[in-house]
């Protein structure tokens, strides 16, 4: 078969091309893989929920009877320990859930008034 002469260049500069705007892509253009968006989609899901639940953890947190032993318990706390502390006071514990939420319990830590 004749080929022409300049077939060959363009195939590999077609290449070089391709291999040139995918590295481009994904590094400077912001291009993701599928499992990277998907991972990327979970995590702001989760902290949409978290975000949604902060004012159930805080109504709990305002009608619970022992609020205030319970306030001071955390507050006597230290800083690493807050979150543990609010999870044993039960506040971070959801409707319909058995446990509490550690992501719940850490939102809902920053906006009670220690």
């Amino acid at each position: 078969m004749n080929t022409p002469e300049w077939l060959k260049p363009g195939i590999y500069g077609a290449v070089i091309g391709a291999v040139f705007v995918g590295v481009v892509g994904f590094t400077w253009g912001g291009w993701v893989t599928g499992g990277t968006s998907n991972d990327r989609a979970m995590a702001m899901s989760r902290d949409d929920v978290v975000a949604s639940m902060v004012p159930v953890c805080l109504d709990m947190a305002r009608s619970d009877p022992a609020r205030a032993d319970k306030l001071a318990t955390i507050r006597a706390a230290s800083t690493y320990q807050r979150r543990d502390a609010l999870m044993t006071a039960g506040w971070a514990t959801m409707p319909g859930t058995d446990a509490p939420d550690r992501d719940i319990a850490q939102a809902c830590l920053k906006e009670l008034d220690l």
